[in-house]
């Protein structure tokens, strides 16, 4: 795979939660962090995603927001 983001981490995927249109599918990174990422249920089941399977969390900086009090 080929990609120009930059912010990648190749983790597994801890936790499948299917709903009737979107799935939502946590990974665990290294330092105990936990990435949510809420996906079609087609596109879920296409992947074929489940616990323990091998996923890269890509996370472009655009679409990244930071706030403070």
């Amino acid at each position: 795979m080929r990609i120009s983001a930059r912010n990648q981490f190749s983790r597994s995927v801890v936790e499948v939660s299917p709903g009737a249109v979107t799935t939502t599918v946590k990974v665990q990174l290294a330092g105990g962090d936990v990435v949510t990422s809420s996906i079609t249920k087609e596109a879920a089941d296409e992947l074929g995603l489940a616990p323990g399977n091998a996923v890269t969390v890509i996370v472009k900086a655009s679409d990244v927001i930071l706030a403070v009090e």
